[in-house]
């Protein structure tokens, strides 16, 4: 029998911190446990130990893995993280729980299809290249309010927040202006229109969450962190 307590530290440590921020700011935060890295058998380590949110970045993975936890008792949020490609939404359509990466109206269009054929309403975050990376997908901030509209036209999409991941930076703290910005389009848009249900701002990973949650997130994505073998 393999042993994960380093799991089960990992998983301990990243909650706390999360609590105190939570108490801090008032606000509570979603952990998203990203498990790329991880086996299955970490991932159902994972599970047992109470995670709950799973967030993968390919479709087949999320399909696959869902039904692993599923067959063994457990019962998942399932995240689709990453960039989506169009011939892959029919994968997941029906079993993302959230799809966190919406960044084209052609995706948009193609997810709202899938939607209607499978009879259900599909929860996304618009993505935001805060950055403006050409290397990077999202859409460019001064787009973002004109896509929310274009979007929530679509009768099968509820857009539920504002994502974005930021730039890589050695200092951490270089991602707060990004972080910021990106905050206040989801506040503009919010308060002007909107979002389906509770509003989701995802910012943040592995090193740079705790910045993010100051800076506005209640939704939090953490996967290297949880496999460090220390």
């Amino acid at each position: 029998m393999k042993n994960f307590v380093y799991l089960e530290k990992n998983l301990s440590r990243i909650r706390d911190r999360i609590s105190e921020l939570e108490r801090q700011y008032q606000r509570r935060i979603t952990l998203v446990c990203v498990t790329k890295s991880g086996s299955d058998e970490e991932l159902s380590e994972l599970a047992r130990l109470g995670a709950v949110h799973i967030g993968e970045n390919r479709p087949g993975e999320l399909v696959r893995r869902g039904g692993l936890l599923r067959a063994e008792g457990y019962s998942p949020t399932l995240h689709q993280i990453g960039h989506l490609q169009r011939n892959k939404v029919k994968l997941v359509a029906g079993v993302a729980s959230l799809i966190h990466s919406l960044d084209s109206i052609a995706l948009a269009e193609e997810l709202n299809r899938q939607a209607k054929k499978l009879g259900i309403r599909i929860d996304a975050l618009i993505e935001i290249n805060s950055a403006r990376e050409e290397s990077k997908g999202g859409i460019d901030p001064c787009e973002a309010e004109e896509f929310f509209l274009k979007v929530r036209e679509l009768d099968c999409i509820n857009v539920r927040g504002i994502m974005t991941m930021g730039p890589v930076l050695e200092d951490k703290e270089g991602l707060r202006p990004y972080f910021r910005m990106t905050k206040e389009i989801f506040d503009k848009i919010n308060a002007q229109y909107g979002f389906a249900g509770e509003p989701i701002l995802s910012m943040g990973m592995s090193e740079s969450f705790e910045i993010a949650i100051e800076e506005g997130a209640n939704l939090v994505r953490i996967g290297r962190r949880l496999f460090e073998k220390r």
